[in-house]
């Protein structure tokens, strides 16, 4: 949860905050910079050595202005003969950048179940925060990257969802 707020650790910002810590309207924030130079977001999938699923993005990159949504695609596969529920893990590199990085929408902390042999497709929409156009630390970081790993879902002796360590 720290690491979702402040973006420690790689870890995107899921809708970045207004003046004074209040909530902003994503409708403010979703605004292209046409002024700015284009960023590299580029696309890596992992799983896990005992989750039997294939996953890998669709596209290699997209180019995007600081403001602009984009929408990007994973494709998972179930390899393995039984229904087996995974969940996705996720990071953006360079560090400095997650603050930055803001999904609208993803599938990831989520359990997701993939019958037997079955195939899906996952949408990742998000942004990049205008705000990076300011910080020092931006400068000169012309590609970003959106890192998923799945893992096989795991319960606790009650029946309840554990999710993987993230930090």
């Amino acid at each position: 949860m720290i690491c979702s707020q402040t973006g420690w650790g790689g870890q995107p910002i899921r809708v970045h905050g207004g003046p004074g810590g209040t909530q902003q309207d994503i409708s403010d924030r979703v605004v292209p910079v046409t002024t700015a130079k284009r960023i590299r977001v580029t696309f890596n999938a992992s799983v896990s050595d005992v989750l039997p699923w294939k996953f890998t993005p669709q596209q290699r990159e997209v180019r995007v202005l600081p403001g602009e949504t984009a929408l990007a695609f994973y494709t998972a596969t179930n390899k393995g003969d039984k229904d087996i529920i995974g969940v996705a893990t996720y990071s953006v590199t360079p560090a400095q950048c997650a603050p930055y990085f803001s999904k609208i929408q993803c599938f990831c902390f989520e359990e997701q179940r993939l019958n037997a042999g079955e195939t899906v497709d996952m949408p990742v929409f998000f942004y990049l925060d205008p705000d990076l156009l300011t910080d020092l630390n931006m400068k000169g970081v012309e590609t970003v990257t959106l890192n998923y790993t799945f893992f096989k879902a795991r319960y606790d002796d009650n029946g309840r969802f554990t999710p993987p360590a993230t930090m």
